[in-house]
């Protein structure tokens, strides 16, 4: 299993670590792509990470594509490269996850919640009309995963890891987490 974290500057950090640690703990390989050229993000609480690729250096296949929310999620959805990799992720049936802004801010215009469930940040959810909004922490409908905030990042983070490698995975990263 090979899961794909996106990074632009202004990324909500423990949106984008958490799922980086939990996925690794779990034995998914993650590789974290950065929209800028030098393959660095400055996160919207100003920790900066380094990613794996930059977006125009990813080749090969994956199973994931998760995108962190926090200010830069507008970012994500001005990106041409992302909203390809997102569609091309959705059309193969394969997981798209995003939490906070991102599933209203990036998902909804791409048309990925079209009739599905899903989750954001709290006062956000009116702006996505072909939708269902669901006051839950995470929302798993089909190959779409959401959650809300950083607050909600390792549950996000566990509904992944069952999703892709199952639920005895996601319970023994829950344990060993003591969660």
């Amino acid at each position: 299993m090979k899961a794909i974290v996106l990074l632009t500057d202004g990324f909500e950090e423990v949106e984008a670590v958490t799922p980086i640690d939990y996925l690794q703990r779990a034995g998914v390989e993650v590789c974290t792509v950065a929209l800028s050229p030098d393959k660095r993000a400055v996160g919207s609480h100003n920790i900066t990470i380094t990613a794996d690729k930059h977006i125009a250096e990813l080749e090969g296949s994956w199973d994931a594509v998760l995108v962190p929310g926090g200010p830069g999620a507008s970012g994500f959805a001005e990106s041409d490269e992302v909203c390809a990799l997102l569609r091309k992720t959705a059309e193969e049936g394969k997981l798209v996850a995003a939490i906070c802004a991102s599933p209203v801010v990036v998902l909804a215009p791409l048309g990925l919640l079209k009739g599905k469930r899903f989750t954001c940040f709290p006062g956000m959810e009116g702006i996505v009309k072909d939708a269902f909004w669901q006051e839950e922490d995470v929302v798993v409908d089909d190959s779409i995963i959401t959650s809300r905030a950083a607050g909600t990042a390792a549950s996000w983070a566990l509904a992944i890891i069952a999703y892709l490698k199952g639920p005895t995975a996601a319970s023994q990263v829950a344990e060993k987490c003591l969660i």
